[in-house]
């Protein structure tokens, strides 16, 4: 039966505007009731749990995607015991419930270059380097029993450019690893039921982006996804612009996912270029940072909201401010983004206000800036816990709005909200 139903998976889009595509991935799940809504994201997990958060606490959250996204870098090791065990990864981790897609690389992990060859791809774990070849890598896969896939591919990229010689080695190896992949999965009736997402590599040089879209795109995946773009490798301009070029040459009824670019601006850039799927990596980062989200999404604001839009308006100076007790940039907060405030800064002492005014998360509703401020200071675990309920809470919240705002035709209303924040 779930053979069948993946089989089945399709991208069934309702709207496409300005490059926008609004819609739902369909027949998902063992009995292809579940879906999953265009533009969206995925949960972001480490070794299969939500950072901070326990099962019955992540559930207390409103929205939750439904697909949960795992990495392989961080399972990989693992693979002996979950082959032993034999139920898969959704099991094991107790995520039955959700829909799994496996990366191979986790989005906030930096990875060490040159490691990669024409046989093999090495992932960087706990245990250290890990080299795989197509064969093992589909054996690792056959023990997680995930959904769907990234499949092996070289997606390096090295701070600072890379010549178009190793931009071409680069897509040549990630075809012939997608080949070998594909022949490997036919021989399996357990990763038959798995959909391969097929990778779209070539750095910044956009003939070799061209050439990995449209080769993958001629393969029995899934989906695609855009590799390559996280992290500063390449400026936004030059991200933007490959990323709308590969788009326009990928088939309109699969799904395009993309890793590393989940601040709501750059999300609303790759939606606007036919990006579909997003992890949700980012509001780990903000927790990570002792962080909290702080941007409104709220597009049509009513009285009720009224206070919620009131609140962001205020915040961008708090924002800018990134102080120590001492007046002293505060170096933990390092890398803080337009859309966030610093719980660790000494101004929230004393400020008994909820994170954010109007949110109906657990941490706002029970807890103040104070209190998370103290519990930073404290270095208490309870900290991370509320943040990170919190920062998912928003997030996924936005993208419902993200949603909502393509269906009414207000896109440039969230927009303007979003580059208010970047602007100030």
């Amino acid at each position: 039966m779930k053979a069948d139903t993946l089989l089945r998976m399709q991208l069934s889009l309702s709207k496409v505007a300005n490059g926008c595509r609004l819609g739902a991935v369909t027949h998902l799940g063992i009995n292809g009731e579940k879906s999953l809504e265009v533009p969206g994201c995925l949960l972001y997990t480490r070794t299969g749990s939500a950072p901070h958060l326990t099962h019955d606490t992540l559930h207390t959250i409103e929205g939750l995607p439904a697909m949960t996204h795992i990495t392989l870098s961080s399972l990989a090791e693992h693979h002996e015991v979950l082959e032993e065990y034999k139920e898969g990864i959704g099991k094991f981790a107790g995520m039955t419930d959700s829909i799994l897609y496996c990366s191979l690389h986790d989005p906030v992990t930096v990875c060490p270059s040159g490691y990669n060859t024409n046989k093999t791809v090495s992932l960087w774990g706990g245990g250290g380097r890990l080299e795989l070849s197509a064969l093992k890598f589909m054996t690792i896969l056959h023990s997680l029993k995930a959904d769907w896939f990234q499949c092996l591919s070289d997606g390096e990229l090295v701070p600072g450019g890379n010549s178009k010689k190793r931009v071409k080695k680069s897509v040549d190896r990630s075809l012939a690893f997608l080949d070998e992949c594909l022949t490997l999965q036919q021989d399996s009736e357990v990763l038959k039921k798995s959909q391969i997402i097929g990778a779209v590599e070539g750095g910044d040089v956009l003939d070799e982006r061209l050439r990995s879209a449209r080769e993958t795109a001629k393969r029995t995946v899934g989906g695609f996804l855009l590799d390559g773009f996280q992290g500063q490798a390449m400026d936004n301009d030059t991200k933007m612009s490959l990323i709308e070029a590969v788009t326009a040459v990928l088939p309109e009824d699969k799904p395009r996912l993309i890793h590393g670019l989940g601040k709501p601006d750059e999300v609303l850039q790759c939606v606007e270029r036919g990006v579909d799927l997003f992890d949700s990596c980012y509001p780990f980062q903000v927790t990570e940072r002792g962080c909290a989200l702080s941007f409104s999404y709220i597009y049509q604001p009513d009285p009720e909201t009224a206070v919620l839009e009131k609140n962001m308006a205020l915040e961008p100076q708090v924002n800018r401010e990134k102080t120590g007790e001492n007046g002293e940039p505060e170096e933990d907060c390092e890398g803080i983004t337009p859309f966030e405030i610093c719980l660790k800064d000494k101004r929230y002492w004393d400020d008994f206000d909820p994170l954010v005014v109007g949110c109906s998360c657990y941490c706002c509703r029970n807890h103040s800036r104070a209190y998370i401020h103290h519990l930073l200071m404290s270095k208490e675990l309870l900290a991370g816990i509320l943040l990170m309920i919190h920062n998912f809470h928003h997030y996924f919240s936005f993208f419902r709005s993200l949603r909502a705002a393509l269906r009414d035709g207000q896109l440039h209303r969230l927009k303007e909200l979003i580059c208010r924040k970047t602007q100030a």
